[in-house]
């Protein structure tokens, strides 16, 4: 079965986390957790995954050399929005597009299928929509192997995405990493 997606403006169904880069993890982790309740869903030296509720992260902090000022000084990295369906994320790339807006970072992380956009001055917003349907297998996920392994995921084609979502490839497929 063909899909057709008309250009739409599209608003997010919810904010879903945002990322920090900070000069020291471990001491930015304790804040956190002593400021919001946060608790560690994941870790590696590099990054931390944290949330505060049923979500499986609200916020990551990711460790940034002290020298570094930019591309990559401590501060915000991106917010994250989630929108309803792979079709709202696919809406969202087409009228984007259509306005000379090109994501500067498509990628499958897994748990999401995400689209990174740059503001001007290189502040970046995320479009995402998650890829498992229920809260229990979004949460394992982040405790999985699969995670552990690649915490950052698959880039991918957007225009090949669209592609194969319009010629009614099963949904299943397309939200799988690799895909597009």
């Amino acid at each position: 079965m063909k899909r057709h997606v008309e250009p739409a403006l599209v608003k997010p169904a919810r904010m879903a986390h945002y990322v920090l880069r900070v000069r020291d993890l471990a001491a930015s982790a304790r804040w956190y957790e002593a400021v919001l309740g946060m608790k560690r869903v994941h870790g590696n030296g590099a990054i931390e995954f944290m949330t505060y509720d049923d979500e499986h992260h609200r916020l990551a902090l990711v460790q940034t050399p002290v020298t570094a000022l930019t591309p990559g000084a401590p501060g915000l990295d991106h917010v994250a929005y989630t929108l309803a369906s792979l079709e709202e994320l696919l809406a969202t790339y087409k009228r984007l597009k259509t306005a000379g807006i090109e994501p500067v970072w498509p990628i499958n992380h897994g748990l999401t299928t995400s689209l990174y956009y740059a503001d001007p001055d290189g502040n970046r917003v995320e479009f995402q929509v998650e890829n498992l349907d229920t809260k229990e297998e979004l949460n394992a996920y982040m405790r999985s192997e699969a995670f552990a392994a690649n915490p950052i995921g698959v880039e991918f084609d957007p225009a090949r995405l669209l592609e194969r979502y319009e010629a009614g490839d099963p949904l299943d497929e397309l939200r799988r990493q690799g895909s597009a």
